[in-house]
């Protein structure tokens, strides 16, 4: 049934209203400091986990977390899940260093989102 496999869950994003007062829960958490550290983007490495903290996420639409699926090939598995009845929200684009992200949304309007590093 399946053309193209992923790669399983491996980044997950969280929308935060203050990155300033999050940062530190997170660290505390993952037991780590920040790999990436921008105003517009905070990211932790954690046990083959990647963690984001998007400030003002919710303003971008980001109403909870997004786990990113890994795929080799983001348009081939965009094809497969819209074919199988999802809905694109955001389409694939870069977004840094060869880095493509896209979500869907599942027929409950869960959001899954596709991540390819070329």
């Amino acid at each position: 049934m399946t053309s193209s496999s992923t790669q399983g869950i491996k980044t997950v994003l969280h929308p935060v209203s203050d990155v300033a007062k999050a940062k530190p829960v997170y660290a505390a958490l993952l037991g780590t400091e920040p790999q990436v550290d921008e105003a517009y983007y905070v990211g932790f490495e954690a046990a083959g986990q990647h963690i984001g903290l998007v400030p003002g996420g919710g303003q971008q639409g980001m109403t909870s977390p997004v786990a990113y699926w890994h795929v080799p090939d983001i348009e081939a598995k965009l094809a497969e899940v819209t074919a199988a009845g999802a809905v694109v929200k955001e389409p694939a684009h870069d977004v840094g260093g060869g880095r493509l992200v896209a979500t869907v949304t599942d027929p409950d309007g869960n959001v899954l989102g596709l991540l390819q590093d070329r």
